[in-house]
């Protein structure tokens, strides 16, 4: 029985990497899904076809996808991408706040803009995404679920990409907020934190076989993650079979957040 027939789910950020992984994963488990995107509307659609293609195999062709394009840090257009999502689908149940950008640049040269757009994205966009959920939640008075998108960068500092270490910091402390605010009224927060993936986003070192094997080198599993993977994470934390779990940050990393550093132990002269 596919774990969330009948269920809407609205996806940001999915048009590639582990936001496609997501859409079609939750297709899989036969969800109507809403697939947004920023700028790339063919990739969107390429994408809504595999949802489409998933949720048929999983239930028969009942499940449906629609393409929604937005972009998530600003709110006008964040409120237009739900008016639509919920035009389709009649309500939304799922959240998941995917979406997410990263520049790097040493910390004394960033750019305000820079700055601002990244956390503008990865936080200001999950903040109003979820502001919207949480009000149609209530409003429908049937509870309901947001997963964010975080990273291992939540908790392990990451120079020269200080936007993006902020924002993920302060995606971890949104996803403790809002899960204790809203845990009496039928909503959970949580959060999966991805470590070292196969993804668009890391092109710079998956098609660099060097630069893949120096990052692969501190993860204590010896790979890095594919983005089905960390699909993997979302769909149990959207799923029933999470229902006690709320303000929580899952680290899908193969190890990284263990101090790898530590397999020696340099530090006690052993």
């Amino acid at each position: 029985m596919p774990k969330l027939l009948g269920k809407n789910v609205l996806v940001t950020g999915a048009s590639s990497g582990i936001g496609e992984a997501i859409a079609i994963r939750f297709g899989q488990e036969g969800a109507n899904v809403a697939v947004n995107y920023f700028s790339n509307a063919k990739n969107a659609e390429v994408v809504k076809q595999k949802v489409e293609q998933a949720g048929a195999q999983a239930t028969g062709g009942k499940s449906r996808a629609v393409v929604v394009g937005g972009d998530v840090s600003d709110e006008a257009q964040v409120k237009k991408v739900f008016g639509e999502t919920i035009a389709a689908f009649g309500s939304i149940d799922i959240l998941i706040n995917n979406a997410g950008i990263q520049m790097p640049t040493p910390s004394h040269e960033i750019k305000t803009a820079d700055f601002d757009r990244v956390v503008g994205v990865n936080l200001r966009g999950a903040f109003l995404c979820a502001r919207e959920a949480i009000a149609h939640f209530l409003a429908n008075k049937k509870g309901g679920v947001i997963v964010n998108n975080s990273s291992v960068h939540e908790i392990i500092p990451k120079p020269k990409y200080l936007p993006y270490s902020i924002s993920k910091g302060g995606l971890g402390n949104l996803t403790k907020t809002l899960a204790l605010e809203y845990a009496d009224r039928g909503i959970r927060v949580n959060s999966v934190a991805p470590g070292a993936t196969v993804s668009p986003i890391n092109r710079a070192w998956i098609d660099d076989a060097k630069a893949r094997a120096e990052v692969e080198s501190h993860i204590p599993m010896g790979r890095a993650g594919t983005s089905e993977e960390m699909a993997g994470a979302f769909v149990f934390l959207a799923s029933d079979d999470a229902s006690y779990i709320t303000g929580q940050t899952l680290y899908v990393c193969g190890g990284l957040t263990l101090y790898p550093e530590f397999r020696v132990a340099w530090s006690s002269g052993e």
